[in-house]
């Protein structure tokens, strides 16, 4: 094991990603060393819990690292991210796993964690640390490895809902947004470095306002830096595309921006979105989707499903198959419904698991029809690809067009990073093929 080193492990969505960014940089910058997790003196796990499933995986991999390393006195384990924070007994329950670890931090200070090992480094232990302002956390500028291609850039923390399923803003508190300013630096210190893709990241970006600075306002800013990228929005709450098409109109004219909109539904039920607390009707979903696709045609949609929320009927729950036969979304992401700490939903009347996965299988089979014809209308298409990663077979690679596609190249021999011209000559369901021209 080497002195001054650390491991870090990243479970759950992009801002979680983000903070484990600023972890490593300020630690880096404290002489510290990135190492193996056998190999390293300081263990860091970011946790999620936005699912069960998450947190019984995460709370497997605590009770198996207890298990390594529980009679290594040098051996330090530190828990950060959402799931000790996600209900007030949380932090026993992590206690209850994994009784020797040396410190819980919060979300809002990582930036402290140098300081906090000099802590633990003195013989502290089970230390359990809680900011009490929250943090900008677009300040903390991202050093990235050489060849690294995609930057990512929290642009608030915090969210406006009040989703009765939902316990992540337990953890992740009220709306803070982030000073526009430092963001927009932030992401030209990242694209100095060679960046090509950035990733904005937020529980909900639509809420984004600082000083008068809204979203739209925001993402002008950013491609007006003289850099060659890609931009893509994160999470946008249906309410937004309600309220305020004209600005996501305005935002996907713009040069560089990937048209790509990830809008998070959850059902097809306006009974099922009442309870849910989400304050849309499918009725206004309906018109507005219709309206931004007749104007961006390429345009590529993300959304999210709960299958089996309390009180879903079969009614309920055909109208969610409706309604995903209609948007034909290119990207659906469907979670089975299961109780989180200090909610609302969790106090309600729970159907049966039996019912939940078989209603997850169904509309999983929707889904996967819906792919057989989506995309080939991209067949013989001409375009420019960033190419960024290796693909699934020998000299292919892996890049995406400004409609945020999959497409992979075939014997491709050249950098990554770049920018290709690329002719389509197949379609797979989601995935386009095709060759530099």
């Amino acid at each position: 094991m080497q002195e001054n080193s650390f491991y870090i492990e990243t479970y759950g969505c992009t801002s979680n990603k983000a903070d484990s960014y600023i972890i490593s940089n300020d630690l880096k910058k404290s002489n510290y060393t990135q190492k193996s997790l056998e190999d390293a003196q300081f263990v860091i796990i970011n946790t999620c819990a936005v699912k069960e499933q998450t947190e019984n995986k995460i709370k497997a991999r605590l009770k198996n690292l207890y298990e390594l390393f529980y009679k290594n006195p040098n051996k330090h384990i530190i828990i950060a991210g959402c799931l000790p924070h996600i209900a007030p007994h949380y932090i026993e329950v992590i206690k209850d796993i994994i009784p020797a670890f040396s410190a819980i931090i919060d979300l809002d200070n990582i930036h402290e964690i140098p300081r906090i090992f000099q802590e633990i480094k003195k013989g502290k232990k089970n230390l359990v640390f809680k900011s009490e302002h929250p943090i900008d956390k677009a300040e903390f500028y991202i050093d990235h490895e050489p060849g690294k291609i995609t930057g990512i850039i929290p642009i608030s923390e915090g969210c406006l809902g009040s989703c009765t399923y939902c316990c992540v803003k337990n953890a992740r508190g009220k709306l803070n947004c982030y000073n526009s300013k430092k963001i927009v630096e932030n992401i030209e210190y990242q694209l100095n470095q060679g960046i090509k893709q950035i990733y904005l990241t937020s529980q909900d970006c639509s809420t984004y306002r600082y000083n008068g600075t809204n979203l739209f306002e925001l993402v002008r800013q950013i491609v007006d830096l003289n850099f060659k990228f890609f931009l893509r929005i994160g999470m946008i709450n249906p309410s937004f595309l309600i309220d305020n098409l004209d600005q996501l109109f305005s935002i996907f004219k713009l040069n560089k921006v990937y048209q790509f909109l990830h809008i998070p539904i959850q059902s097809g039920s306006n009974k099922i979105l009442k309870m849910m607390q989400r304050k849309y009707l499918i009725s206004d979903i309906f018109d507005k989707i219709g309206i931004l696709r007749d104007t961006f045609p390429n345009l590529t949609i993300s959304t999210d499903i709960i299958c089996g929320f309390p009180g879903e009927t079969e009614d309920d729950f055909d109208r969610t198959i409706d309604f995903i036969k209609w948007l034909k979304p290119e990207i659906l992401n469907i979670s089975k419904f299961t109780p989180r700490p200090g909610t609302k939903a969790k106090d309600m009347k729970q159907l049966k698991s039996k019912i939940i996965k078989e209603r997850s299988m169904r509309l999983t089979r929707v889904f996967r029809n819906s792919l057989v014809d989506m995309n080939k209308k991209w067949k013989d298409w001409k375009g420019e690809v960033l190419v960024l990663h290796e693909g699934t077979e020998r000299n292919q690679a892996f890049g995406r067009n400004l409609a945020y596609k999959n497409i992979f190249i075939n014997n491709y021999n050249s950098d990554f990073g770049t920018f290709a011209k690329v002719k389509i000559e197949k379609v797979d369901g989601f995935n386009l093929f095709g060759k530099v021209i």
